[in-house]
């Protein structure tokens, strides 16, 4: 059974080995103190730079989950309240999360239709942190890099912190154009779940400075003296870790990572297109995601397309939320291969709804 849920999605079909190899070498025991790990965290965070073109001043950090980065940068990096633009129901978490932490967080919610308009956007002084989500995986938008060069452009004194749970390690991402960057491996890495990314760019990483927080457990600056000489502050996930590090040693260049997945979603959006039964969620080209397909249809149609990609050996993904019921999700991901990805586009083109 081959799944196109949008996470926890396919591993990679090298996994097996990289498990094998990782025990093999002793990773599985090795102490996170020790050069052994110092070296696998060191080239990690190269590979980083070489494969998705990490720049230089930023740092790499690992977390347990996406989700948790929420928390680490409303109490590490926003001094009094930040400002989220999102359109679905995980951009509305990252809101609610830091409403908890910081009772003046404000939100704007758009349409997933909708690319966010810079020029008119306000924000209050009081807001120093701008938070985005790139990818929304509940309704399948995404906000273009152009978006956060214009963002980053309005408001140069602002932090900017953007969610790229299900595009990083898919899509080309220019991170200079803000200050934090966060994701989990269980969707474009290709990975079992268990592993964040949290990325900090040099602006980020002297604010921490300034803020100077000491005595809490997750506080960024806590984990900043540890990274420099390339440790956790806690004991991490090493497997997870060395895993990555496998998965970024094969991954090909991101622009052709890119330019594949981008290829392959404009197959599916063509199928979708000619489809009596189907339409793509989001009809705005522009606010597409390129790596998460949402596609609606009427409610007894998903229940038994789904059930027909299983006899075919496809799980298709659910709807998300409030979505759940009109629409279902594919996940159009690196580790899912191209012969793949074709089989499950050649079925949605041929399913009609008796």
């Amino acid at each position: 059974m081959i799944t196109f849920a949008p996470g926890p999605s396919k591993v990679y079909d090298a996994l097996p080995n990289y498990i094998q190899d990782a025990y093999a070498q002793g990773i599985l025991s090795a102490n996170h103190r020790s050069a052994v790990f110092m070296n696998l965290y060191r080239d990690t965070e190269q590979l980083f730079r070489e494969k998705l073109q990490l720049p230089e001043d930023f740092t790499l950090l690992f977390t347990s989950s996406a989700t948790e980065s929420w928390e680490i940068i409303s109490q590490s990096l926003v001094e009094q309240a930040s400002f989220h633009v999102y359109s679905g129901s995980f951009g509305k978490k990252w809101v609610d999360y830091a409403r908890h932490i910081l009772p003046s967080t404000q939100g704007l919610k758009i349409a997933a239709n909708q690319s966010i308009l810079v020029a008119d956007l306000e924000v209050s002084s009081e807001i120093d942190l701008l938070a985005i989500t790139q990818n929304e995986t509940s309704n399948a938008s995404q906000v273009p890099m152009e978006v956060l060069k214009s963002l980053a452009s309005k408001f140069p004194e602002k932090m900017i912190a953007v969610d790229t749970t299900s595009s990083m390690g898919g899509i080309a991402l220019d991170f200079s154009l803000a200050d934090v960057w966060y994701a989990s491996v269980q969707k474009c890495f290709g990975l079992p779940a268990g592993l964040g990314i949290l990325l900090l760019s040099k602006k980020a990483k002297e604010k921490v400075a300034r803020k100077g927080e000491l005595g809490r457990y997750n506080s960024l600056s806590f984990m900043l003296e540890n990274a420099a000489s390339y440790q956790t502050h806690y004991t991490p996930n090493v497997l997870g870790i060395y895993l990555l590090y496998r998965v970024l040693q094969d991954l090909d260049p991101i622009a052709q990572v890119d330019a594949r997945l981008r290829q392959r979603m404009a197959n599916l959006e063509k199928i979708v297109a000619q489809s009596s039964v189907f339409k793509l969620l989001v009809d705005n080209s522009v606010t597409r995601s390129t790596t998460v397909a949402a596609i609606a249809a009427e409610e007894q149609v998903i229940v038994a397309v789904k059930k027909a990609a299983e006899k075919v050996g496809m799980q298709l993904g659910g709807g998300y939320g409030p979505l759940k019921s009109s629409s279902f999700r594919v996940a159009n991901f690196p580790a899912i291969t191209d012969l793949e990805f074709g089989r499950m586009v050649d079925f949605l083109g041929s399913y009609t709804h008796h």
